[in-house]
């Protein structure tokens, strides 16, 4: 849910002077060109968390049961794909300047997605916001920001399989948290009055890092992969990451039914749940389908074993790799539909280009329609979905980016101060060190084969990746 999703094309016009950071005026700026497959991926993502949030009682639903989790993922993947686009333009001169302005401005983003999601909690009526701990993961990512691909790829794979079986460890030896009456606390997310006592900050504490509903432990390998996906050229890499994304999926989904299924598994969750399934006087199955449904963050200690299934928001190892190759397939999907038919997608792309102001403000109006959503979840459903999409396709071609995005992108750079100079227009590159990271960025100034040329900009151009980092 970020605004960094633009890429360089040629300037058309001598180009502008500098700015600061203003509000914009009037539709985007010539020379500036988003990759539209990333806003209808994320998109995609803003519809399948509305299905989520708003039909809620319709949760049996294939539909819901789709999507459950899954957009949350897909918000996650995307976000680490903007970090890496707003990497580029100082990958192209890495000096000790440079980075330091670009981590100072993610820092900032980082932490008005703290405020913003701290104050969307206090209204919230049901969702979960994942913002405070969106913020937080911008925070620890900052020293990674540069890292090359290969070791962002390979940490997102150790990370898919030891943050959760840490996550359950530390949950197995110290218990999750308990609400006044001792009754574990499933979900949880960050609120304001957790701030204001020691007692609170230690529980947001654990809320983020290991029990709330978005655990920065097993949420953290989404980011990275993302951050590992741009450094592609993502123009030309959606077979691949079709390709990549599916198998991904069926190592997830498909491992954890062979662990579950085959080598059984599901025999050790029966019996975990059967003291459960005898005080209620039914069959141990039908608990472990309910239980097994959907989670809210984290999986069970009760046995092991619950780390085997896919159970989505889970957390799971299998739920973790399984969700972002779903994730990476339908980016993958996106660019290719955005390449061969881009126009057509210009409504799912405005909605993505808004995904932040459309969050915010789908959860304000869902908590706005009382009840109804339970009494006829398809109907409200259709409504949020179709504002959001009307709304956004309206806001983009009208006035350009979205109140929230321009918000964030306008304190961001003026906090970060006077952006540096990655580069002249018509001079050569400002020169770079050697090592792996500046082996990429060279060969992406240079168009090399495989690499991504088309994200690296000079201030004084009008290429928008440089404007997106400056």
């Amino acid at each position: 849910m970020t605004t960094t999703d633009r890429v360089p094309v040629p300037p058309s016009a001598p180009p502008a002077g500098p700015d600061s950071g203003s509000w914009p005026r009037g539709r985007h700026r010539p020379g500036r060109a988003r990759v539209a497959g990333i806003d209808a991926a994320r998109g995609l993502a803003v519809l399948g968390m509305i299905v989520a949030h708003v039909a809620v009682a319709a949760g049996s639903s294939w539909l819901v049961q789709a999507v459950n989790g899954r957009a949350a993922v897909l918000f996650a993947v995307l976000g680490g794909v903007s970090l890496s686009l707003m990497a580029a333009p100082v990958l192209a001169a890495p000096t000790a300047r440079n980075r330091v302005w670009l981590r100072r401005r993610i820092a900032v983003r980082g932490l008005l997605l703290v405020v913003l999601g701290l104050l969307l909690a206090e209204i919230s009526s049901g969702p979960m916001v994942i913002l405070v701990v969106y913020g937080v993961l911008f925070w620890l990512l900052l020293p990674v920001l540069f890292a090359p691909a290969r070791a962002l790829a390979v940490a997102a794979a150790v990370w898919a399989v030891a943050g959760p079986l840490l996550s359950w460890v530390l949950r197995a030896r110290f218990g999750s948290p308990t609400d006044a009456d001792g009754q574990t606390v499933l979900g949880a997310t960050v609120h304001l009055s957790d701030l204001t006592s020691p007692a609170g900050l230690v529980h947001a504490l654990d809320t983020v890092l290991l029990s709330g509903a978005y655990p920065v432990l097993t949420w953290m390998p989404f980011l990275l992969l993302g951050m590992a996906v741009g450094r592609l050229a993502l123009r030309t890499a959606g077979t691949g990451l079709v390709a990549g994304g599916a198998a991904g999926a069926v190592l997830g989904y498909g491992g954890s039914w062979l662990a579950l299924d085959v080598l059984g598994g599901r025999d050790a969750l029966l019996a975990s749940v059967a003291p459960v399934a005898d005080r209620l006087g039914v069959p141990a199955e039908l608990v472990l389908q309910l239980l097994g449904g959907s989670a809210l963050g984290t999986v069970a200690t009760t046995t092991p074993a619950w780390l085997l299934a896919a159970t989505p928001h889970s957390g799971s190892p299998f739920d973790v790799v399984g969700a972002a190759g779903v994730a990476v397939a339908v980016l993958g999907l996106c660019l290719l539909a955005a390449r061969y038919g881009g126009r057509l997608l210009a409504p799912l792309t405005a909605t993505g280009a808004l995904a932040l102001t459309l969050y915010a403000g789908h959860i304000a109006l869902l908590a706005s329609l009382g009840e109804w959503p339970q009494t006829a979840p398809w109907a409200a459903t259709a409504l949020v979905a179709g504002l959001a999409v009307a709304s956004a396709w309206a806001w983009r071609g009208l006035v350009g980016r979205g109140p929230l995005e321009a918000l964030v992108h306008s304190v961001s750079v003026r906090a970060a101060g006077s952006p540096p100079t990655v580069g002249d227009r018509g001079s050569a590159p400002a020169p770079m060190p050697g090592g792996s990271a500046a082996r990429e960025a060279r060969d992406m100034q240079n168009g090399t084969p495989g690499r991504a040329p088309d994200t690296i900009g000079y201030r004084g151009s009008s290429d928008p990746a440089w404007e997106e980092a400056r």
